[in-house]
């Protein structure tokens, strides 16, 4: 199952990836994500980077390290949220060049098992992941769109 939303900005696409390949920032758009930092050495996006990001949802709150299995410079980045050897989805920001600015495009797939579903629903508390997500990805696009002014 895969969730995707776009949006389409007047602003430059290099200024856009920098800001959406910036996972310590995504804090600052997302109603889940809290930010987080970059470790095992890593200091910022490529292939095998990995990431500690903290997330709440009310009174919830749990980390995830997630590893950035794609990185096309100016283009694409995405990342695997892993659990232990595992990865539970992977997360997509592709951005492009369009008449007038640039379209950036966030996508959401689910690689979960029933185990892996159950045990998110309990730790997050979010039933419908799909849905929820989808929510979430809206707010942080328009939440994206007003920081690029």
């Amino acid at each position: 199952m895969s969730v995707a939303v776009s949006r389409t900005v007047s602003a430059d696409p290099a200024r856009v990836f920098a800001m959406v390949s910036d996972l310590p920032r995504m804090g600052e758009w997302s109603p889940e994500n809290r930010g987080g930092e970059w470790i095992k050495g890593a200091t910022g996006p490529g292939v095998g980077a990995r990431f500690k990001g903290r997330n709440s949802n009310g009174k919830r709150s749990w980390s995830t390290v997630v590893e950035v299995n794609a990185f096309d410079p100016g283009r694409r980045i995405s990342f695997g949220l892993m659990v232990g050897p595992k990865n539970w989805c992977d997360w997509v920001w592709e951005v492009r060049p369009v008449e007038g600015g640039t379209e950036v495009r966030h996508e959401w797939i689910d690689h979960r098992g029933k185990v892996a579903l159950w045990l998110g629903n309990v730790v997050s508390g979010v039933k419908d992941r799909a849905e929820h997500n989808r929510r979430n990805m809206e707010a942080t696009l328009d939440a994206l769109v007003r920081a690029l002014g």
